[in-house]
Formats: structure tokens, sequence, C-alpha cells
């Protein structure tokens, strides 16, 4: 999943991007409002961690302009201020969450999975297709009662499929949203890892649910 963070403060800056990225985030970051807005504008992010005393541009503003273009990137701010009129302010301009520094890591890391899984209409950390399980906490993925070990490319690939599951998604779509892609050599890469899903996903059961939609791109389980 592709996270945009938008924090002026580069040691907090650089020790979330780095602790994202090893939870199997692609990050980008801003340290400013006007930069972060300018990204959060021509990229389709996940979700948005966003900072609320920020030079040139303040979080407020970022997130009311944000939420009148109809961006519809899921909004975690984190700051300082832990007064509760921030916060009704904050939710009322289109805030999904709230997180008070200082805060643990795991804590953003699990608000973050709510607020991309709110926002893509799965609000239990499971995810079921059929008899193929994917928890999105613990990051296992189980068919029927066999555990199936992936890759963290091969997770992200068929996170980001189970959370749009019956629907199409078109390979440029995962590419800029399974972020892991977006810098792989080959241009076929989409392809050759859903061609590994399907062997340790489908090739010993019955039902398959990995589908090639011809001309369009791919989908986990039947179509709505």
């Amino acid at each position: 999943m592709r996270l945009l963070l938008i924090e002026d403060y580069q040691p907090l800056a650089r020790s979330l991007s780095r602790g994202l990225a090893e939870a199997g985030y692609g990050v980008d970051t801003a340290a400013d409002g006007e930069s972060g807005l300018s990204l959060a504008q021509r990229t389709a992010y996940d979700a948005i961690v966003l900072d609320l005393m920020l030079p040139r541009l303040d979080g407020y503003a970022v997130l009311e302009r944000l939420r009148a273009a109809r961006n519809a990137a899921g909004v975690i701010i984190l700051t300082a201020r832990q007064e509760l009129d921030d916060r009704i302010k904050g939710l009322d301009l289109g805030a999904d969450d709230y997180v008070v520094k200082p805060f643990a890591f795991s804590e953003l890391l699990a608000r973050i999975r709510s607020v991309i899984r709110r926002r893509q209409g799965q609000p239990q950390a499971v995810i079921a297709v059929g008899d193929l399980s994917i928890d999105t906490s613990a990051r296992t993925v189980k068919r029927g009662a066999r555990a199936i070990p992936l890759s963290t490319r091969e997770y992200a690939l068929l996170e980001y499929l189970a959370l749009r599951r019956g629907q199409t998604v078109t390979r440029p779509e995962i590419v800029e949203h399974v972020y892991d892609f977006a810098s792989a050599p080959a241009s076929n890469v989409v392809d050759v890892y859903i061609g590994y899903l399907r062997r340790k996903i489908d090739r010993d059961f019955d039902v398959q649910l990995i589908h090639t939609r011809r001309g369009l791109g791919y989908s986990l389980g039947d179509p709505e």
C-alpha cells in the first residue's frame, strides 16, 4: 500500500518513513503543507499521515483542500495538540483518525491498517474470499486449513486484490498502489507475480480464485 507522510520534524519523519517501509508500505514524504498537498493531488495514496503544525500550509488547510477536491485517501492526523477542540476540528474537516504525540509506533500501524480497510469497505482485520483468509493485522494467509507462506511482494499484491475483491484491478492500478512494483526492472512484473500467487493460492484447489480479465486486468473472487 502507498502512504504519504507529511511531517516537518525531520528526525521523526525519517524514523517513521523507515519504520513504515519495513512494515511493507511504500512511503513518500513531504516537509511542508504545500509540497504534501501537491503530492496528494498527483498520486492516489491509500492513506496520508498528516501533521498539523506545518510550514507554508498547515495540516487543517491541507485536509480541507483534499476533502474539497474529493480526495479519497484515508487521513490520519498526527500531532502534539491534545485539546478536544483540535481533534473535533480535524475530524469535522474529514480526517479518519487522530493520533497524539508521543505515540507507540505499533498503534500508528494499527490505525493505518484500520483506516485503509474502512476506506475499502472492509472494517474487519480478516478478509475472506471463498475459503481464502487474509489476516491483514498478522499479514498471514490461509486457504482452508493450509497456511500459505508469501513473500512481502506477493502478500502486498494479494492484499490489494483482496481489498478490491470482486472488482477488476488494472495493471497500472497495481503498480501505483503496490509500490514495490513501480521500481521493478521488468515491465511484466505484475503478470509474473500473479503467476506466483496462482501457483500458491489456486494450483492445488478445485476452485480458482484469481481471474484474468483479458485486456483489463485481474480480479480475486467472483465479479460483483
